[in-house]
C-alpha cells in the first residue's frame, strides 16, 4: 500500500491494525558524475517496494530535501542542503501530523551518512523531531502530568513495546552494522553503486566515472549488480526483521 494512493478506509485500516508505515528519509546529493543525485532517496525507496511485495506495510510519500551537506561536492555540485534546525522543524510537522491521524507504528528509514550507525546530522533530526513531537501530542491531548498520573503506572512495563509511545516513531538505517559489515559501505564507490544499479540499473552509468576524479568514486569501477543483489537481500532481511 502507498498512502499517497489510498484512500481513508486504507488510512484506517493501517491504523486499527497497527500495520507499519513506512517512509524514506531521502537526499538530493551529489554521487560523483556515474550515479543520480536521488542515490540515497532511491535506495530506500527501492527496498522499501520490494519489501512492500512480501509484507504488508503502507509506504508513504518520501522525503527528498535534507541535511545533506555540502561536503561531498560543494554548493555548485547540485546538492541540495536544507539547514538542521528548519528541517528538523519540517518533519516535526509531519510527525505531528502522522500521531494526530492515527498512526503509532511509524519508521523512518535512511541510507545516507549511517556508516556503522553512527548518527549524523540528518539522523538526528528525524529522532529528536520524532521525540519532540511525541511529547507535545501527548500533553496536548492527554493534559500536563500525563506520565504522572495512575492511566500510566504500567508505563516501565511496557517500554519498547507497541504501548510505549515513545516506540510509536523509529528512524532506522537500511544496513545495519552487521549487513554493512557483510558487505561493504560507501559513497558512490562500489558498494553504494552496486546497490543502486541492482534497484534501479538507469541511475548508475559507470561510463561517466571519468568525467570527474574524485578518490570516493574510483572503487564504483568494480560495481556490479550481483553483489548489489546480494546488498539488496541482506538489507530486505533485515528491514523484514526490524520492521515489524
Amino acid at each position: 500500500m502507498f498512502l499517497a494512493s489510498s484512500f481513508p478506509r486504507e488510512a484506517e485500516k493501517v491504523q486499527k491494525k497497527n500495520i507499519p508505515l513506512v517512509l524514506a528519509g531521502g537526499t538530493v546529493e551529489y554521487h560523483g558524475p556515474h550515479c543520480a543525485f536521488g542515490c540515497d532517496t532511491l535506495i530506500v525507496e527501492g527496498l522499501l517496494a520490494r519489501l512492500a511485495e512480501k509484507k504488508e506495510i503502507m509506504v508513504a510519500p518520501s522525503i527528498h530535501y535534507s541535511p545533506a551537506s555540502y561536503a561531498v561536492g560543494g554548493r555548485k555540485s547540485g546538492t541540495v542542503h536544507v539547514p538542521e534546525r528548519a528541517f528538523e522543524d519540517y518533519v516535526y510537522y509531519v510527525f505531528k501530523s502522522f500521531l494526530y491521524a492515527g498512526y503509532r507504528n511509524i519508521y523512518v528509514v535512511i541510507h545516507h551518512q549511517f556508516e556503522q550507525e553512527n548518527e549524523m546530522p540528518m539522523t538526528l533530526c528525524y529522532r529528536l523531531a520524532a521525540k519532540r513531537a511525541t511529547m507535545e501530542f501527548l500533553e496536548e491531548t492527554m493534559g500536563e502530568g500525563w506520565w504522572g498520573s495512575e492511566n500510566y503506572s504500567d508505563y516501565y512495563e511496557n517500554l519498547g513495546g507497541t504501548d510505549d509511545p515513545f516506540s510509536w516513531i523509529k528512524v532506522i538505517p537500511t544496513m545495519s552494522k552487521e549487513v554493512q559489515n557483510a558487505t561493504g559501505y560507501d559513497h558512490a564507490g562500489e558498494f553504494e553503486s552496486s546497490l543502486l544499479m541492482a534497484l534501479y540499473p538507469d541511475c548508475v552509468d559507470l561510463n561517466r566515472i571519468d568525467e570527474k576524479k574524485h578518490w570516493f568514486t574510483e572503487s564504483a569501477r568494480k560495481a556490479n549488480r550481483a553483489l548489489g543483489e546480494k546488498m539488496a537481500t541482506l538489507s530486505l532481511e533485515y528491514l523484514d526483521k526490524t520492521i515489524k
